[in-house]
């Protein structure tokens, strides 16, 4: 017992307490007489050890599946509920409809929340309540009970799925991040691909109680996957530094009494991160960029949910199979967004080749796979339409179509969300709040008239519908590739300058003096403002800075971008 003890303490390791700091060391102050982060320091997370941080990205993951294979689950055992509580089966549907109105609600509690108390009480609080809430949901004595419990469980459930691309950007570097958040990406779309086989199995081997087994299924997960949570330490970096400023204080109060950190300093309170976080997402989400992906990406997810209707009435109802074979087909969404992830490892490998040869980037370089995404989308709906329409049709060729279709789905998520993040800069937590309530609301009215659509309209043309929608779609990413450089400028939300004016800046810099650029040295020590972390920071912070106070962070995003490129090209040279 001693022995696991140690192991699975050794994540939370406090850096302090290794021989490997040195305690004759003065703390790093930065410019403005604030403790940070001193180079190299092995208490900043990014510093900490491969394997550690690894170990603390499959821990986010893990919860991530969760949360997802939580979403829909219950779609394999929709009849088994509707006749257990004596519901029709489009009520019974309510269980995911209120499930992913919890994913509305989460963001908007959770991001103000570890934005002010850090990553790790946070997933703490809301994982614990996440799998006690469904023990409510399997032993729910009502069908009232359970839909309370569902929508409970969707909004703790929506923690991880908020902060975990924060601990991420936490944890790696803007060049190691990319293949993290697509490891993310994945999961959103593998976990309730198989939340319906497993709940289609369940209910098939113990009837009556099959949908309780749903909910024993992720209790059991959860709870295993809670106790390596337990461990991970925080990561966010205002809190790992606040944390600094009061041991130190702590430890030598004459010598240290004056060590404030950057929290601190700004002395901003909960309400006031709330009111920033609850009303920006709602000014930008009508901006031009992002209400036009919103609605791309919404349409996405919808699909996505509806799948869940529309694979048992393919497979179950035209094709006679059980709840339990009839469900497997969504195995192929699982294979395609494998295939999905695989083809944004290549294009991130490329892109990183790309930035050492030295070649400018720009946002509107994230949207290829969005227009290769939005093709393929249109292109396997409807071949999954009309070739799910007649049972004479073997069912590998639908199924087939279900795997592309999910590579599309993850190539132009991934695309978009990367787009996203490149367009606001300092206000990405705002722009992914907006598009995770516009997306998850959307997707919630799926379970809700899918069955009347496709029933009403047939296989053939209910998927037709779909597929003239994504190809209305599918233009956007191609206008934003050749205009949303110009869309960016007039932007109120989007503070990026073109290409000629960026680089009357750089040339404008190389002319300043030395002071400056030993100032600016001292700046490039301290917490990455690339990071999602730093980015709620800047963004929470927002109304507070002035215009000149923006462009000098922008302008000090890209130089350090550019000095940790370099950094990589070194490595690379060396290593060759």
């Amino acid at each position: 017992m001693n022995g696991l003890e140690r192991f699975l303490s050794r994540p939370t390791a406090k850096p302090y307490r290794s021989g490997k700091l040195d305690p004759a060391v003065e703390p790093h102050i930065n410019q403005d007489g604030h403790i940070n982060f001193a180079p190299g320091d092995i208490e900043n997370p990014q510093e900490w050890s491969t394997g550690r941080r690894y170990y603390i990205t499959i821990v986010c993951v893990l919860m991530v599946v969760n949360a997802t294979f939580a979403s829909s689950s219950p779609s394999g055992s929709i009849r088994g509920i509707s006749e257990y509580f004596q519901v029709s089966q489009v009520a019974a549907g309510l269980v995911i409809t209120l499930f992913l109105l919890g994913y509305v609600a989460g963001p908007l509690i959770f991001a103000p929340l570890s934005e002010f108390y850090g990553r790790r009480y946070i997933f703490y609080v809301s994982f614990v309540a996440y799998v006690a809430f469904n023990f409510l949901c399997a032993f729910a004595p009502n069908f009232g009970s359970l839909l309370v419990g569902r929508l409970l469980t969707g909004t703790f459930a929506s923690a991880p799925l908020t902060n975990a691309p924060g601990v991420l950007a936490d944890i790696w570097d803007p060049v190691q991040r990319g293949n993290a958040m697509a490891l993310f990406s994945m999961m959103t779309f593998v976990g309730p691909a198989l939340g319906p086989v497993i709940s289609g199995f369940l209910e098939l081997t113990k009837g009556d109680h099959g949908w309780q087994w749903t909910f024993y299924v992720m209790i059991m997960f959860g709870g295993a996957t809670a106790i390596p949570m337990f461990t991970i330490p925080e990561t966010y970096p205002p809190v790992v530094l606040l944390n600094k400023a009061r041991r130190l204080r702590a430890l030598d109060p004459e010598k240290y009494g004056h060590l404030i950190a950057p929290a601190e300093a700004h002395g901003r309170s909960l309400a006031s991160v709330f009111r920033v976080a609850l009303l920006r997402p709602w000014q930008i989400l009508f901006d031009p960029i992002s209400f036009l992906v919103a609605i791309y990406v919404s349409v996405v997810y919808t699909l996505l949910y509806m799948l869940f209707s529309i694979y048992p009435i393919v497979f179950q109802e035209m094709r006679g199979w059980n709840s339990g074979v009839g469900e497997l087909p969504l195995l192929g969404t699982v294979c395609g967004a494998v295939l999905g992830g695989s083809i944004v490892f290549y294009q991130s490998s490329r892109d990183r080749k790309a930035i050492e040869a030295g070649h400018p980037r720009k946002a509107e370089d994230r949207l290829p796979l969005a227009m290769l995404g939005g093709i393929v989308f249109a292109i396997s709906m409807f071949w999954f339409a009309w070739s799910a329409n007649y049972n004479s049709v073997h069912w590998f060729v639908p199924t087939l179509a279900g795997v592309f279709l999910s590579t599309s789905f993850l190539l132009i998520f991934v695309s978009y969300l990367n787009y996203l993040t490149d367009t606001y800069l300092m206000y990405t937590a705002s722009a992914m709040a907006a598009n995770t309530i516009s997306r998850s609301a959307c997707g919630a009215a799926a379970p809700l008239f899918t069955n009347q659509m496709f029933k009403a309209l047939g296989v053939g043309g209910g998927g037709s519908l779909v597929g003239g929608v994504a190809l209305l779609l599918a233009p956007i990413p191609f206008v934003f590739y050749k205009y949303g450089e110009s869309i960016r400028v007039k932007s109120k939300f989007a503070p990026t300058k073109p290409a000629k004016a960026a680089a009357k800046s750089d040339d404008e810099e190389k002319q300043e003096g030395t002071g400056e650029k030993e100032a600016e040295t001292e700046r490039n020590h301290t917490q990455d403002p690339l990071s999602s972390s730093s980015e709620e920071s800047l963004e929470l912070g927002a109304d507070y800075e002035t215009t000149e106070e923006m462009e000098r962070r922008i302008q000090h995003r890209r130089r350090l971008e550019q000095e940790q490129m370099e950094k990589v090209k070194t490595k690379s040279d060396a290593g060759d």
